[in-house]
């Protein structure tokens, strides 16, 4: 079978071999993938040892292959001339990424790569002595479309001194180190039965691991394009997936990646691989985080207004059990439907190599203008404006229009209020993210029935409705207070813009509400009069909506440097404070994040606060996920999370400590006591 995979990518070659000539195929024109032969230090010391490196850079939409290639593709080979004393052990390749092209799994780096060897000079090379070393490489650079070989003769010249490094040769090397499979401490086990292949993974329950794939070194042990089931049991990592053809069984090596290339060298034997009767556990412990923070996205201003409306309407329904209990369910099945959807474009936009989180939705400055026309809309229809069938649910609720209209209110309500998860959400999110497919929708589905429980309550159990007011006057004046909170949350959802897209972005924004309003004040008018033009004001509004996103600026303004502001978030300097042993208080945040909003505000942004990090010599580093950013996002999933807030402390020389999601100044002042 790879055989055959081969001789595919072979003709599809040859089909296109005479544009290819031209392009770098055998040392033609300008490689796809240029490559750099590269030395951590010029001068290696007589017996010791030094990394060398090919610098791998592919072409945009090209990508090379790693050293098992999976179902198609080649790894790079290589001759070496070496002068006497000297050797060079095999190429150790950083963890690789999947591409599914035409059923078919290739094994890639489509981004800046580099494979590394260790040189060694013998000790009885004398100093001063030339080392010129010679390497004649081969590697395949594809597209999804056509594969060209290409090849080049690179040259090292070195001599042998005393093996200094360069600090800027070091941090380039370490960073391809870092790329590197580490060795796991411990065996795992295997087996195989019925076409299935079992692996357990001894792995700490509280280390993070995010996109989980597994890549075996050898062929024949799992079959490569086959979908790869990921749990966690205890401190282990349980992999399931179809076995492969003409395994020899034995001990067997593979990769097993845990994050953003980054993974671990595993040494598999044959053995029991006992029934993860912990995922179950695992599951439920999601599903009841879910279910919780559903129910505290009740309190959000953007809900509770629109809940007490419906609670209302329940009130004025009476005695009529049936139509009560099918608005309910329609309002539940529109907020189910939308936190599964939700769900379901996050973890597909994932496994297509998205960088997204959850509340990608809110990152979107189109969504944001679109969500502050809607809640202006829903606001001056509680103010009595105009009338809005499709919120308030008219006068009755039986019929078609009250199911519709709670169906919608539903996926308006879940699609607003999501974002906003609350402190019991994080580990349940990032749960979802490496359980199967099922039990991650389930997830997500219990987030929506927990928004959805309290409506369902009030439908299901007469006894709470008869604890309800009574119906008069009172709930028309009831009614326009409800208003307040929504325009609150448009007044947000205007300032969430301007942080988006700057004061330009903004003002469009509260240029096209209020065009839009003055639209729904004459509709009112007309309403009032008997007459209709709801279809008039949808058109025209989505007109507006169109016209205000046209005019959108295309990215956010550039932040403004402040005097004794916190550090943006970067990897790369946070290893450098870890590494010169500096306390770090690392936070992410959203100016859509609530919760985020309020720990700042109570906790974060407080003078004893500052005073305490200032004494301790921490140094505060934010990263703000308002915009999609993919190396927080990233990050985020390295730390088992899929979105904000995330607070994490380093203490010198040690690794991260993850703080509560609710913060107060006594948690934060006590890190450097």
């Amino acid at each position: 079978m790879r055989i055959f995979h081969v001789i595919l990518m072979t003709l599809a070659l040859l089909a296109g071999v005479s544009g290819a000539q031209a392009q770098g195929a055998f040392g033609g024109g300008a490689p796809h993938i240029a490559a750099r032969l590269v030395a951590e230090s010029a001068t290696p010391a007589p017996g010791k040892s030094t990394s060398i490196a090919f610098a791998m850079v592919p072409e945009a939409g090209w990508h090379g292959y790693w050293e098992n290639p999976g179902d198609a593709g080649l790894g790079m080979t290589v001759n070496w001339t070496l002068p006497k004393g000297v050797s060079v052990g095999r190429l150790r390749y950083p963890v690789p990424e999947t591409l599914l092209i035409s059923g078919l799994m290739n094994h890639v780096y489509e981004g800046p790569y580099g494979v590394l060897a260790t040189l060694t000079v013998a000790p009885d090379v004398a100093a001063g002595t030339r080392l010129p070393v010679l390497a004649k490489a081969q590697w395949l650079a594809c597209t999804d479309k056509v594969c060209v070989p290409e090849s080049g003769e690179m040259a090292l010249d070195l001599v042998a001194g005393d093996g200094q490094v360069v600090a800027a040769d070091r941090a380039r090397f370490d960073g391809w180190r870092s790329h590197l499979p580490r060795p796991l401490g411990s065996e795992a086990t295997y087996a195989i039965a019925g076409g299935k292949l079992r692996l357990s993974v001894p792995f700490p329950a509280d280390a993070q691991a995010s996109n989980v794939h597994l890549f075996p070194l050898a062929e024949g042990l799992a079959r490569y394009a086959a979908p790869q089931s990921v749990t966690r049991d205890g401190d282990r990592l349980l992999v399931e997936t179809d076995a492969g053809e003409g395994g020899k069984g034995g001990a067997v090596q593979a990769v097993l990646a845990t994050g953003d290339h980054v993974g671990f060298l595993l040494t598999a034997r044959p053995g029991a691989v006992a029934a993860s009767g912990g995922v179950a556990g695992a599951i439920l412990i999601a599903l009841g985080g879910a279910l919780l923070g559903g129910l505290l996205l009740n309190i959000m201003p953007c809900v509770f207004p629109i809940l007490g409306l419906k609670a209302m309407k329940l009130a004025k329904a009476g005695g009529d059990e049936r139509t009560v209990r099918r608005e309910a369910l329609a309002y539940a099945g529109g907020v189910i439907a939308t936190c599964l959807a939700l769900g379901a474009a996050l973890l597909a936009l994932r496994a297509a190599g998205a960088a997204v989180g959850w509340a990608f939705q809110l990152q979107d400055p189109r969504i944001i203008l679109s969500l502050l026309l809607l809640v202006s809309a829903i606001a001056f229809n509680l103010a009595g404006l105009f009338e809005l069938r499709a919120v308030g649910g008219g006068e009755g609720l039986a019929g078609k229009g009250g199911m519709a209209g709670a169906f919608w209110t539903g996926t308006l309500v879940a699609f607003v209020a999501t974002p906003c998860t609350g402190p019991f959400m994080g580990a349940a999110m990032g749960a979802a993210m490496v359980l199967p497919l099922a039990a991650a929708l389930a997830v997500f589905a219990g987030l929506g029935l927990g928004l959805a429980l309290p409506f369902l309550l009030l439908a299901y159990i007469p006894a709470l409705r008869t604890r309800l007011p009574r119906p008069g006057p009172w709930m028309a004046r009831f009614q326009k207070i409800l208003a307040i909170p929504m325009f609150l949350t448009a007044l947000g959802l205007a300032w969430l813009l301007g942080q988006q897209r700057g004061v330009v972005g903004m003002t469009i924004g509260l240029a096209a509400m209020l065009t839009f309003v003055l639209l729904l004040w004459w509709l009112g008018s007309r309403q009032r009069a008997g007459r209709g033009g709801g279809w008039i004001v949808a058109l025209a509004g989505l007109a507006v909506l169109g016209g205000a996103v046209a005019l959108l600026p295309s990215r956010a303004p550039a932040a403004a440097a402040q005097e004794g502001a916190a550090l943006p978030f970067d990897e790369a300097k946070l290893a450098s404070l870890r590494a010169a042993d500096k306390p770090v208080f690392l936070y992410f945040t959203a100016d859509w994040c609530l919760t985020c909003k309020a720990n700042e505000a109570a906790a974060i942004d407080r003078a004893e606060t500052r005073a305490a990090f200032d004494k301790g010599g921490v140094t505060v580093m934010v990263g703000d996920w308002t915009n999609a950013d993919p190396a927080i996002t990233r990050f985020l999933e390295g730390q088992g999370r899929s979105g904000v807030p995330l607070y994490l402390w380093y203490a010198p020389g040690k690794e991260a400590q993850t703080l509560p999601q609710l913060l107060t100044p006594a948690t934060l002042t006590a890190l450097v006591r």
